[in-house]
């Protein structure tokens, strides 16, 4: 199969070419006057998003453990352009949190139709009551090597990313077992001060979760947990980007301090995504309900509790109202995440030699069509 656009995105910038799509990967980028099947004129031919830190959408949580639930989720988040997702874990019972381990790992061996499983985000259950957000507070437990390893046995060897509490780390035991073990430790829902964010770094920690949102905040005397992930070049770092969890102007400060090749854009989005304003839905045993902006919030505590975002909006919110530079907004959703799960090599860049996942988009961000290793989703 041949596509050609005036934009597809190599090389951080966009190129008048051809995609050559062989089986499921890329077997040539040509010069834009050969001969195409399908001819996308100026939309936007970019590599595929993928998504570190979803919990669910379309009715379906991860931790709920519904095959059937999962199969379609993975479908039909292509319409957002995302060809690859880690499906995130809540905080729950040790029982619960099994059941959805068990499921994705059953549903990833399966191969069905729509994005890559690439493994999974387990969020929770370590980490600080003050900081827990909508985290249910009565399944939270202090961090611990051999429960870890239970859930690693349940989910097959797939949880990728463990979003952790340092300070409730002893001697940042799970922590360095992680990181000796190939688990990306993403230090989140914390109270912790910079300098336990540095030594956590220093044990092994990777990357930050949704910076701003459940962690101490940044002050010009105590710069905490927020300004660990704003100052630590080194380290990566996930971001909310539907403009309620963060506003444009943070956003905008947020992509002025990190690199560009460390900044991560997520969704972090529930399993109220894909319906209206108004509904309400179950989020580990508590009731969630959406509001007119498009967050979801606990109904009786009111705390924010996770987003319904598409990322192809995401993407939209970077640049059209947070001002973000094109390349950075594109790269936090497509090579650096593939970076930090060291996936780069086939995925995060339309290149000879990957996988053919692609996603076209109009000027207004909306999503024509994606492709998934070289099938077309819809």
């Amino acid at each position: 199969m041949l596509i050609k656009s005036e934009k597809v995105w190599c090389s951080d910038r966009f190129l008048r070419a051809v995609v050559q799509i062989t089986d499921s990967r890329i077997s040539a980028i040509l010069p834009y006057e050969s001969e195409a099947d399908i001819d996308y004129g100026s939309n936007m031919i970019l590599p595929g998003f993928i998504d570190i830190h979803t919990h669910g959408a379309f009715g379906f949580d991860t931790n709920t453990g519904d095959p059937d639930g999962l199969k379609y989720w993975k479908e039909h988040i292509t319409h957002d352009g995302v060809t690859s997702f880690l499906p995130t874990t809540v905080t729950d019972s040790k029982s619960q949190l099994k059941v959805g381990l068990k499921n994705v790992a059953a549903i990833k061996k399966q191969h069905t139709k729509g994005a890559d499983i690439l493994g999974i985000h387990f969020e929770g259950p370590y980490l600080d009551m003050t900081y827990r957000g909508a985290q249910p507070p009565e399944a939270i437990a202090k961090a611990s090597v051999d429960e870890f390893k239970e859930y690693q046995e349940a989910a097959e060897g797939l949880i990728r990313i463990i979003t952790l509490a340092p300070e409730h780390d002893t001697d940042f035991a799970l922590t360095k077992y992680c990181a000796a073990n190939g688990v990306i430790v993403s230090l989140g829902h914390s109270g912790a001060s910079f300098d336990t964010a540095c030594l956590a770094a220093a044990n092994g920690a990777k990357s930050f979760t949704h910076t701003f949102n459940g962690m101490s905040g940044f002050t010009h005397r105590n710069n905490n947990m927020v300004g660990a992930a704003l100052r630590l070049d080194d380290m990566y770092a996930e971001i909310i980007c539907d403009c309620n969890h963060c506003t444009p102007e943070a956003l905008n400060l947020f992509f002025r301090c990190k690199p560009k090749d460390k900044a991560i854009m997520i969704s972090d989005s529930l399993m109220c995504k894909g319906f209206k304003p108004g509904d309400r839905f179950m989020f580990a045993n508590h009731e969630v309900e959406i509001y007119p902006d498009g967050s979801a919030h606990l109904v009786v505590e009111k705390n924010l509790a996770g987003s319904t975002m598409k990322t192809n909006e995401g993407l939209r919110n970077l640049v059209e109202r947070a001002l973000v530079p094109f390349d950075a907004a594109v790269n936090s959703c497509t090579i650096n995440p593939a970076t930090l799960l060291g996936v780069n090599d086939h995925i995060g860049k339309i290149k000879t030699g990957y996988d053919a996942d692609l996603a076209v988009l109009d000027d207004r961000y909306e999503v024509i069509q994606t492709y998934c290793k070289g099938q077309p989703q819809f």
